[in-house]
């Protein structure tokens, strides 16, 4: 399972790549910031629906990895 389909492993200030609605169809990865967590569930098969810092809205498909955490 995508580690972006658990809402445990998505934070506030979490470096992600989201898919936006409107790239669903081509899989566009779109970097940010996590400022909200928007889905209720534990999980979800398409990935857990954040909001960046920048205002955008996109379900996690990947989760980027620092040296600090």
């Amino acid at each position: 399972m995508n580690e972006g389909n658990t809402r445990k492993n998505i934070r506030p200030g979490l470096s992600v790549g989201i898919v936006l609605k409107k790239d669903q169809r081509n899989g566009k990865i779109t970097p940010g910031i996590v400022k909200r967590v928007l889905t209720n569930s534990s999980s979800h098969p398409h990935g857990i629906k954040v909001q960046l810092e920048d205002g955008q809205v996109g379900r996690v498909k990947e989760i980027h990895t620092t040296g600090a955490q």
